[in-house]
């Protein structure tokens, strides 16, 4: 068991998180397994996960039935439901955030994302849920929208620990560190304690490819030559670990600059990088292409189920992450001569990423309603 590519990741400096959750898992006593044997050290849920937990069988029936009458909508119905996970899922990963002291051991749970680009709407949702669960390890997921970036920089300095996710962008990431930065240097000002306020920074991985890896297959049916044809198919499947391994040069800059050294002196962590989004969607490509492209210290790889197994099964460990860090600058730089612009490209993602997050919570609201029609028929 020692030799598993899972627990040898954390000798590189990367935890291993499990983009996943649900009843079962918990009831089952696997997540407890995976914590114990797999070295897991934290989970990270959202509206689709809880969606297909709650979709997939009767777990929920039971709480739900008990809930009927004391909850007034939908919305109430499913936080009630999902923080019952959060807060078992909490309390099992509560050793490893003592252990660590503080480094990992979060479960991460999602505001609506209705609220992405409403500022006050989530500061207010996101204190609610935090204040309701009251776990030192639970992580309030807030998306990385313009809007998002003054509801982060509040959250920290009220000493919450924030998940910030959709995150596409290097522009946008040092946007996201700048108001790390800026929550606790309010904190310090004030005399307030930052050794127990934590964050990450969720960078999303594998859609970058699918986007990108597109728009590329559009610049091929318009190619005079086969060179060209062939310099365009050798930039498939590449954007997404080039721009995950530019925003970890950023990463590396950012927290050893002297802003953080004051902030690092008054017990501050790094706001590590979380690579998100890790499951390969192109079959032609590796089934561990975003693990093993992205191994480094200070960061984390929250694994969803495919990803996780995949790994476990035959993932290579070495340190990736800045191997060729010149070679991520050049594929960038070539794919944007091909007219194809990264930061379109970031911007789309994130508004996707939003509506895909938002129809998923709607569904997962729709899928309540029904279930209440069901069981109290």
């Amino acid at each position: 068991m020692n030799s598993s590519p899972l627990l040898i990741l954390q000798k590189y400096g990367q935890s291993f998180w499990y983009d996943n959750i649900s009843r079962g898992l918990l009831k089952s006593g696997e997540l407890k397994r995976m914590i114990e044997e797999e070295g897991l050290r934290g989970v990270t849920s959202n509206p689709t996960i809880f969606h297909k937990s709650i979709q997939s069988g009767n777990d929920y029936d039971e709480q739900l039935h008990q809930l009927f009458g004391k909850e007034t909508s939908e919305k109430d119905l499913f936080y009630a439901l999902a923080i019952q996970d959060i807060v078992e899922a909490c309390e099992l990963l509560m050793p490893v955030y003592e252990e660590s002291n503080g480094l990992d051991g979060y479960v991460s749970i999602e505001v609506d994302p209705h609220l992405a680009y409403d500022t006050e709407g989530t500061i207010t949702e996101a204190t609610e849920i935090a204040e309701r669960i009251g776990k030192p390890n639970l992580m309030v997921k807030v998306p990385a929208t313009r809007e998002g970036l003054p509801a982060v920089e509040e959250l920290l300095y009220r000493g919450y620990n924030i998940n910030v996710t959709l995150l596409f962008s290097v522009k946008r990431y040092e946007e996201v560190i700048d108001a790390y930065m800026k929550g606790l240097e309010r904190r310090v000002s004030e005399g307030k304690p930052l050794d127990r306020v934590a964050s990450v920074a969720s960078f999303f991985v594998s859609r970058v490819d699918t986007l990108v890896d597109n728009l590329l297959e559009e610049k091929l049916k318009t190619a005079v030559d086969d060179d060209e044809k062939a310099g365009i198919k050798s930039l498939e499947g590449k954007a997404a670990v080039a721009n995950a391994r530019m925003a970890y040069q950023l990463f590396k800059d950012a927290f050893s600059s002297q802003r953080f050294f004051v902030l690092m002196e008054k017990g501050a962590k790094i706001q590590r990088l979380l690579w998100g989004s890790t499951s390969t969607k192109n079959p032609a490509y590796r089934d561990v292409l975003y693990v093993e492209e992205l191994i480094g210290p200070g960061t984390v790889n929250t694994m969803p189920d495919a990803a996780w197994k995949a790994f476990k099964d035959h993932g290579k460990v070495d340190r990736t992450i800045d191997a060729d860090i010149e070679d991520a600058i050049a594929t960038i730089r070539s794919i944007e001569e091909k007219g194809i612009s990264i930061d379109q490209v970031t911007k789309e993602l994130e508004d996707e990423g939003v509506r895909l997050f938002t129809e998923s919570f709607d569904a997962l609201i729709n899928l309540i309603a029904e279930k209440k029609k069901t069981l109290t028929c």
